[in-house]
């Protein structure tokens, strides 16, 4: 058997036909592929756009719930008397007040009554608790003078804390902006370069940029009923500067103002301020990186220190330690 393959293997013949057989096979192949193998491309793209809509689905969803909590809300009943029976506008009312918490995502009445209302309650309540625990509760050593002193800081940091609180939520969502605008303004270019209106552009633009940050998502939104409704335009832009408070919004809306004054391209002004914002983005980066270092000098001499101290001279001290006891 193994005799008749190689003289099979050495007939030209046959190898002749073997290799016919093999090219007819692998043409056959060759042609047939193309259609056995389906169209995976367009299974693909159909994924992805089912997938991306998916996603598109769960952020509007998500932008939905954010905004019940951050759109305008009627004051509680109660905080209202309160605020009503007290005055508490006249006495602990401030304008500044509104802008910070117009600044920190609250917008109408209800979370200006909420602020007056815990700014009355939440001092009443650090004396009412710092003077239970200091007469009461500890038995502190002092003279009674000291001890009320206690209780008057103690309600002064209870009258710090809304203001405290607002200062928190504002520094987060300027984060939150500062973070996604350059994207925001990119998107912006290229709708605005398409033909878009700007005020199509603020809104589909807003659509998209609520998968990186919610804050900006509303206030764009809001920059756009503004733009459709107010009679006139750069009020819009003022006011998305004023709620924003960033020095790159505020560079951004007065650049729009000027082009909507001046009919300069909005294209081109769009594309320089995307880029002064990356800039300005990356230099607040470099800056926490710059300030990384002397930040890191403290714990290092606290904490670390001493460990190398104890592990480089632990040795030896046992060694003399022991050597002197001998």
């Amino acid at each position: 058997m193994l005799q008749l393959l190689i003289d099979k293997l050495h007939n030209p013949h046959f190898l002749a036909m073997l290799l016919a057989a093999v090219a007819a096979i692998a043409t056959v192949v060759t042609l047939a592929m193309p259609m056995l193998a389906g169209d995976t491309l367009d299974k693909r793209m159909k994924a992805v756009a089912l997938e991306r809509e998916k996603m598109r689905q769960r952020e509007r969803e998500r932008m939905a719930r954010q905004e019940k909590v951050s759109l305008r809300t009627s004051p509680k009943a109660y905080m209202q008397t309160v605020v009503e029976q007290f005055n508490l506008t006249k006495w602990v009312g401030q304008e500044a007040a509104r802008d910070k918490l117009m600044q920190a995502g609250y917008r109408g009445q209800g979370p200006y009554v909420a602020f007056l209302f815990f700014r009355m309650v939440v001092p009443l309540a650090m004396l009412v608790g710092s003077s239970f625990y200091v007469f009461v509760l500890a038995h502190l050593d002092l003279a009674p003078s000291l001890k009320l002193g206690l209780c008057l800081i103690a309600t002064y940091v209870g009258m710090q804390l809304p203001f405290l609180f607002l200062k928190n939520k504002i520094q987060k969502r300027k984060l939150s902006i500062m973070r996604a605008f350059p994207d925001a303004l990119d998107l912006l270019l290229i709708c605005v370069e398409s033909g878009m209106s700007i005020e199509a552009a603020f809104r589909r633009v807003s659509e998209e940029i609520g998968s990186q940050s919610i804050a900006l998502c509303e206030e764009l939104t809001l920059t756009t009923a503004e733009l459709s409704y107010l009679p006139d335009r750069r009020q819009a832009y003022e006011n998305l500067a004023k709620r924003t408070d960033l020095d790159g919004v505020k560079a951004v809306c007065l650049a729009l103002q000027q082009a909507e004054r001046y009919g300069t391209p909005m294209a081109q002004t769009l594309r320089v301020m995307s880029q002064e914002n990356r800039d300005m983005r990356m230099s607040e980066a470099e800056k926490k990186a710059a300030a990384l270092p002397p930040k890191l000098t403290v714990p290092m001499i606290v904490f670390f220190l001493p460990v190398l101290f104890v592990v480089i001279l632990g040795p030896a001290a046992i060694k003399a330690i022991a050597a002197f006891n001998s």
